[in-house]
């Protein structure tokens, strides 16, 4: 079978290469098949992640993110779409189904142009399941069958360990990023996440053989929410990453098991 790599979908591969070696990895030990579908989705996570912080003026910021929000309503609608090196190929991947659903997952990055703190359990768990969490239910189901719930559970797992990866790099940039940032809290939302990643696991049945290539990007998920229950004090240090040795034979594990 041959597949075809345009330009676009070079460019995006290109981006995730640059901005997110982790979901790089990802998508190259996926089928080549689907890799061309899996880019364009990721190189949209690279942009909109780092929109809110290209620039001081958060004006500029909401508008970038707005930018996205209307690429995307564009393809939920139906719309003539806007000539772009991401939104096109992205344009031939996204049904408008996951194209509407994703215009939350663009407005939650909000929260990261200010630098207000989240204002309660649920408006973080909303930031967690509509970033994280759609971006995982876009990826798997342009794949293949695969049920929401399922894919929202294992997504908010993979999210909240990317979130303690993240922590160090965004308290240097001014924002606070946990409500409570004691060991205790933590732990409990290590604890909360693993939950989370049982359930998904207890389930993986609803997630067809085609969809599960999406779901490699959790590959560390399982072993960085373990450390943050047995140390969460690393989380603030940010010794959260896996030897390059432990990080390379553990994806190739997932992907010779199947075990996600």
């Amino acid at each position: 079978m041959t597949v075809e790599f345009d330009d676009d979908i070079k460019a995006c591969a290109a981006l995730v290469h640059r901005a997110d070696p982790d979901r790089f990895m990802a998508v190259m030990a996926a089928p080549i098949a689907v890799r061309p579908m899996l880019f364009p989705l990721y190189a949209l996570n690279v942009e909109v992640a780092r929109a809110p912080w290209v620039t001081q003026e958060a004006m500029i910021a909401e508008m970038r993110l707005q930018w996205w929000r209307d690429a995307l309503q564009e393809i939920a609608e139906g719309q003539t779409v806007r000539r772009h090196e991401v939104v096109t190929p992205l344009s031939r991947v996204l049904s408008p189904h996951l194209a509407a659903m994703l215009d939350e997952y663009v407005s939650v990055r909000r929260w990261d142009i200010y630098r207000d703190p989240f204002e309660d359990e649920a408006h973080f768990e909303a930031y967690i399941n509509h970033s994280a969490g759609s971006l995982m239910v876009a990826a798997a189901q342009v794949l293949g069958s695969a049920d929401d719930t399922v894919l929202r559970d294992f997504g908010y797992a993979v999210g909240v360990a990317n979130w303690f990866r993240a922590i160090p790099d965004l308290e240097a940039r001014g924002r606070i990023p946990l409500l409570n940032g004691t060991p205790e809290g933590v732990r409990a939302l290590a604890e909360k996440a693993l939950d989370r990643l049982k359930s998904a696991r207890s389930n993986a049945s609803g997630v067809s053989a085609e969809a599960r290539p999406a779901l490699y990007v959790g590959w560390q998920a399982e072993w960085v929410l373990r450390q943050a229950v047995a140390r969460p004090d690393r989380v603030a240090t940010g010794d959260m990453a896996q030897g390059e040795i432990r990080r390379r034979l553990s994806l190739m594990w997932t992907v010779a098991s199947g075990r996600w």
